[in-house]
């Protein structure tokens, strides 16, 4: 990362240094503004693009932040809102002791543990058919449902 960084000042130490040695006299006359015009110099050209190159180192660091607390968001299943209810192989919530049906999960999942089952795994703690009928419950969650915001941004992540 050091390198690059090096690299890129370097990069923009020897523009600068060149915008310093142009002047006005080597427009064209055919692309020369007026006095009244507000075109922005090379050098502050320059001077922008060293900004953008901040910027975008400054960004990376927050993706990678958002991913790690992506992994680490939690899914209960089922939600607050549906505390006591199973969960059938459909993922409806349905009422105790439907034949079956699964009871909830005792704690809730991780956006890791989660995006694991969707490529294959089982949620831990559950048999197969438990941790389809919970992938199901948490595929049909809705805005507003706890767990929703958390697996949004896992299928929507890279």
């Amino acid at each position: 990362m050091q390198a690059v960084v090096r690299g890129v000042l370097l990069f923009l130490a020897s523009s600068l240094g060149y915008a310093r040695r142009m002047d006005n006299r080597e427009i064209p006359t055919e692309n020369a503004a007026s006095p009244d015009d507000a075109i922005p110099s090379r050098r502050r050209m320059l001077a922008l693009g060293a900004v953008g190159v901040s910027a975008a180192l400054t960004i990376r660091p927050a993706f990678a932040q958002t991913a790690v607390s992506v992994m680490n968001c939690q899914i209960p299943v089922p939600g607050p809102g549906g505390a006591g209810q199973f969960i059938d192989a459909q993922g409806k919530l349905v009422p105790p002791g439907t034949k079956g049906a699964f009871p909830g999960a005792l704690r809730p999942f991780t956006g890791e543990e989660v995006k694991r089952a969707f490529r294959g795994q089982t949620l831990p703690g559950t048999t197969y058919n438990q941790s389809q009928a919970y992938l199901q419950y948490i595929r049909r969650l809705q805005a507003g449902q706890s767990g929703f915001t958390c697996f949004a941004s896992i299928t929507t992540s890279r």
